[in-house]
């Protein structure tokens, strides 16, 4: 008989809670940039925790670019799109912002610039071991039930661009998209049923065709953001459902 396969449960701490809803609070306007958080204490008390969870939470906060924390000045509320980080992507897809459908937007035109790029500099720079690894991965396509292979395809050819930067990025475009997975997933079926175009993208990397390359990267990238456009376009009532060419 077959058994099923179970992974723990992550527990989340107070803190994780508290810096949630801090977060949640400064990205959708309770807090405005220039303000001044409330003082631990009467964090504690509003949130029902001990003065150490609060400490934690805006810890957090200050690492991830929303407040300035000046010693005996209090803790200042930062403009996040002046000081924050790619690693907001993450942080804006959770908090479930009214602006989710700019932030998908905004997110699908820079996976779509950096995997263009990423694409011309591997068939630059690749080592001939990582273009055959990157022309079997694009075989992965073939079988829907792989739910990884456009991660792991990517994920190759970015860092076949040997560019910091852009792997970086795409380690925040990951977040941000496991945070709407639904969504994302509608967006992105297009890109991760073609299993020719991939083919043909691999094949100009291994080639050392950089202007090919990137014309394959940017057919394939622009069709999620066609699909968000189409969806921008239909009446509100039917934007959940699956977006599809026929739709």
């Amino acid at each position: 008989m077959a058994t099923a396969q179970f992974t723990p449960v992550a527990r989340q701490s107070v803190s994780d809670t508290v810096f949630a809803q801090l977060r949640d609070a400064v990205l959708g306007g309770g807090y405005a940039p220039g303000d001044q958080l409330p003082p631990e204490r009467e964090l504690a008390v509003s949130f029902a925790v001990n003065r150490h969870a609060v400490r934690e939470a805006v810890k957090r906060l200050q690492e991830a670019g929303f407040v300035q924390v000046v010693h005996g000045g209090g803790t200042r509320v930062l403009d996040v799109r002046r000081t924050a980080g790619l690693d907001l992507l993450g942080h804006l897809a959770r908090s479930g912002d009214e602006g989710l459908e700019r932030l998908v937007r905004d997110g699908l035109e820079m996976r779509r610039c950096i995997g263009v790029d990423a694409a011309r500099r591997a068939a630059e720079r690749a080592d001939a071991g990582t273009r055959r690894a990157i022309q079997t991965a694009a075989t992965r396509y073939a079988d829907p039930a792989d739910a990884t292979a456009d991660r792991d395809f990517w994920a190759l050819v970015v860092d076949a661009s040997d560019n910091l930067a852009f792997r970086l990025a795409l380690n925040s475009l990951v977040e941000s998209i496991d945070a709407q997975p639904d969504l994302m997933d509608a967006l992105l079926a297009d890109d991760r049923g073609d299993v020719q175009p991939h083919a043909d993208l691999a094949e100009a990397i291994a080639a050392g065709d950089a202007d090919r390359a990137a014309a394959c990267a940017d057919a394939l990238l622009s069709q999620a953001l066609t699909i968000h456009q189409e969806i921008q376009q239909r009446p509100a009532s039917r934007r959940r459902r699956r977006p599809g060419r026929s739709a």
